[in-house]
């Protein structure tokens, strides 16, 4: 009797004896939560949780924009207040950039000089670069204008609150950098201001770093 063909075994690697690359799914572990004691003795606190920064393609298509979809939760706390506890939470997030193109002029010709310039693009480390692609004739020269790092900071709300426990969720948010031709990165943050008649106490949390 012929032996009957194995079955496939779903856990199994590929054919090339490598394990499918896992997907990201955007997760990111939080940062621990920032505390402070106000002159007055009231204690704040800023923490987050299911946080999700997940890498998108763009809708302009254009390769030197950076766009993520966000989320997460961003709770603020007062205690110990002698008054009643008002305020604002503002909760965003910030992208740096290794190489900004959005705040230069680009490419320029300067001189004596004719021809034409343009942007290409290589990939350098898996990642898109734009590099100058110029014909110059005559006495001149092609100036690319590229400049260190920048950093976005994009506010999704600010929320005015009034209680101990001011709270802030987000989920499939959207954010942007144009002009950026590098490695970029993004994190979280949250910012939670106490106010009274006479006190404006201000605590800042940052989440972690996540490089792209």
């Amino acid at each position: 009797m012929p032996a009957l063909p194995a079955l496939a075994d779903p856990d199994a690697v590929g054919a090339d004896g490598v394990d499918s690359a896992p997907v990201d799914d955007g997760r990111v572990v939080s940062n621990p939560a920032a505390t402070l004691t106000a002159t007055d003795g009231a204690i704040l606190a800023i923490s987050a949780g299911e946080e999700t920064q997940l890498v998108v393609a763009p809708l302009t298509t254009a390769i030197s924009t950076r766009e993520y979809l966000v989320g997460g939760v961003f709770r603020g706390s007062v205690t110990e207040s002698a008054v009643p506890p008002k305020g604002i939470l503002e909760v965003g997030y910030q992208i740096g950039c290794g190489i900004d193109m959005g705040t230069g002029p680009g490419v320029l010709l300067a001189g004596n000089a004719g021809g034409n310039a343009s942007l290409g693009v290589a990939v350098l480390g898996g990642l898109p670069i734009l590099i100058p692609n110029a014909g110059v004739q005559g006495g001149g020269s092609v100036t690319v204008a590229l400049k260190p790092g920048i950093v976005l900071t994009v506010p999704v709300t600010k929320k005015q609150y009034q209680g101990e426990a001011p709270r802030v969720s987000i989920r499939n948010y959207r954010v942007r950098i144009d002009g950026c031709v590098g490695e970029s990165f993004i994190r979280s943050y949250a910012i939670l201001a106490r106010s009274t008649d006479e006190r404006e106490t201000i605590l800042s949390w940052y989440g972690a770093t996540k490089a792209v």
